[in-house]
């Protein structure tokens, strides 16, 4: 069974656009664990625009599942990570005002960075995953920087999808393979849906994570959270 790990900042968007606490980020997050999510994920911005770090310190304690942290690994985010522990820190290369993740890392130029963020994070206890295109030599210098995983960033097979499903999914399913030959953990994330996601899953081998929020909680806006919740798990048998 691939994890579904539930990315909750859309709740965040929501209650900060109107102050307060409703909806509650926390209570949100221990009814999708109770609907069956595997696994709770947020990405907090240094404008704080969603999720905030008083969030990110408050979750902790409520997850009872996998707790991943995403983000660009700034001082201030690994000082937030390896204060709050995660099971997971996902690095991103977002710019700081970026709307949302558009594109992966390009390895070898970050080399020495990136190694040195995998090794304060692994230190700590803390499984690290790095985000990434299909590119194949990408791939293989990801495994060089000692990440545990590596998560491929499927908005370029949302886009492709309705138009020809099977040239959108193929360089995933190459991007698994290799990923698997050099011994990287498999995560995927980005505009995965309910539309999408059992394509992707049947024909993406070695996939151990999924990390949906958008989507997912857009579709509970219709479908409610728990029946949405089932629909994604039954999505990734």
């Amino acid at each position: 069974m691939i994890n579904l790990s539930v990315n909750v900042n859309k709740i965040a968007t929501l209650r900060n656009a109107r102050g307060g606490n409703t909806p509650d980020v926390q209570q949100v997050a221990i009814d999708c664990e109770r609907f069956g999510a595997d696994g709770i994920t947020v990405h907090p911005r240094p404008d704080e625009r969603h999720i905030r770090r008083s969030d990110v310190y408050a979750l902790r304690p409520l997850v009872r599942t996998e707790f991943n942290i995403e983000g660009y690994p700034s001082e201030q985010f690994m000082d937030l990570v390896l204060s709050v522990r995660p099971t997971q820190a996902t690095l991103v290369p977002d710019a700081p005002g970026v709307l949302t993740s558009s594109a992966g890392w390009e390895i070898e130029p970050n080399m020495d960075f990136l190694c040195g963020i995998v090794d304060r994070l692994k230190e700590a206890g803390i499984r690290t995953s790095i985000f990434v295109g299909t590119d194949l030599d990408n791939i293989r210098a990801a495994a060089r920087t000692g990440t545990d995983r590596i998560e491929l960033y499927t908005g370029p097979f949302a886009e492709e999808f309705d138009a020809d499903p099977d040239r959108a999914v193929a360089p995933f399913t190459q991007a698994a393979i290799t990923a698997h030959n050099v011994g990287l953990g498999l995560n995927a994330g980005h505009d995965l849906n309910l539309h999408n996601l059992k394509f992707f899953q049947q024909h993406v081998p070695h996939l151990t994570e999924v990390s949906i929020g958008h989507a997912l909680i857009s579709d509970a806006l219709y479908l409610g959270l728990e029946a949405t919740i089932k629909a994604y798990k039954d999505c990734l048998k």
